[in-house]
């Protein structure tokens, strides 16, 4: 990572989900002199209260870094987006459509704006500042409530015609399989997402082949969490692992389809899912890459987990806005 920023400049990278938003102030060394975290709101969220939302996480992440002058803002939104101009073009789950999210934080702060998708993000930041910055080739594929890609080739984010290329999630694995919320059928993200594992391991609590996940979930998706399922399964919960081995594996036969096409010296692999069963979902997705990638073209590739955390995004925002402020350096 090469110092990009002036010794006084300082930026705030934000990460944007359905779930959590987090922002963190970052020096020139980007080390952290604030942060904040807060849960997102649901679908009912209306986008001024959205805006309104991530403008206090921002003054908070501020506040907490004693209100330094800052000089950029990077953020990581859901997508589809425009890079180019920072407008979020439909993200149900925030309320938002066609909403100009640079163009507003801009005018509230003062500073120049970045915005890209989350995934995106996610993957500069691991790139840039985790194990694999010696690479310049890279998929980064983040399974979560859906299922997220970025795509670096020669060193640099492709973003595509559209300006969102990377739709991981959206790859068809199995034809004429479960409807994903995109309307299409058969979606990875269908079959391998947080809640597409949610749905199948309801069904087994429903009638009553998952006791651990009936006793401390119920069949309520939205409590059947990444951190629970690992507990299902180090419980001997077999057939509650064997839905999460065939969603892993998936993700793999996504994997091996795009060493395929783009002959990556590395996939990284991130999301809480894998945070909380590293070994389970790396063992599928490795097997998953042998059954489908070419073994030319998969051999010496490195496949591995994300190594930052939440940390990735608002990392991967920073350095992003200190591109834009200091182009070419």
């Amino acid at each position: 990572m090469k110092k990009l920023l002036k010794a006084n400049e300082k930026v705030i990278g934000v990460d944007i989900g359905g779930t959590k938003m987090m922002a963190t102030v970052y020096n020139r060394d980007f080390e952290v002199l604030g942060t904040c975290r807060k849960k997102s709101k649901g679908k009912a969220t209306k986008a001024g209260s959205t805006e309104a939302r991530i403008i206090a996480i921002l003054r908070d992440a501020l506040k907490a870094a004693g209100d330094p002058e800052i000089h950029g803002i990077g953020v990581g939104s859901p997508g589809p987006l425009d890079p180019n101009t920072g407008v979020i073009i439909d993200t149900p789950n925030l309320g938002w459509k066609n909403f100009p999210l640079a163009e507003v934080l801009g005018k509230e702060f003062g500073v120049p704006v970045v915005v890209d998708n989350d995934v995106n993000v996610g993957t500069y930041g691991e790139w840039c500042f985790g194990d694999i910055s010696d690479c310049k080739d890279v998929v980064g594929i983040f399974p979560g409530t859906g299922i997220g890609g970025g795509l670096i080739v020669n060193g640099k984010m492709v973003h595509g015609f559209s300006g969102a290329a990377g739709e991981v999630g959206h790859m068809t694995v199995m034809l004429d399989g479960p409807y994903c919320g995109c309307g299409k059928r058969g979606c990875l993200e269908a079959v391998a997402s947080r809640i597409a594992i949610a749905k199948e391991i309801a069904a087994l609590a429903a009638r009553e082949d998952a006791p651990y996940i009936l006793e401390n979930c119920g069949t309520d998706l939205a409590n059947i969490r990444s951190g629970v399922i690992a507990k299902a399964i180090k419980a001997g919960e077999k057939m509650v692992e064997g839905v999460v081995r065939q969603a892993a594996y998936y993700i793999g036969v996504a994997s091996g389809n795009l060493i395929n096409i783009l002959s990556p010296e590395a996939v990284v692999i991130g999301g809480g899912l894998v945070e909380a069963m590293p070994e389970l979902f790396m063992e599928e997705i490795n097997r998953g890459i042998v059954d489908h990638a070419m073994p030319f073209l998969r051999k010496k590739v490195r496949i591995l987990p994300a190594k930052l955390g939440d940390n990735a995004g608002v990392l991967g925002a920073a350095q992003m806005i200190a591109e834009r402020l200091h182009p070419g350096k």
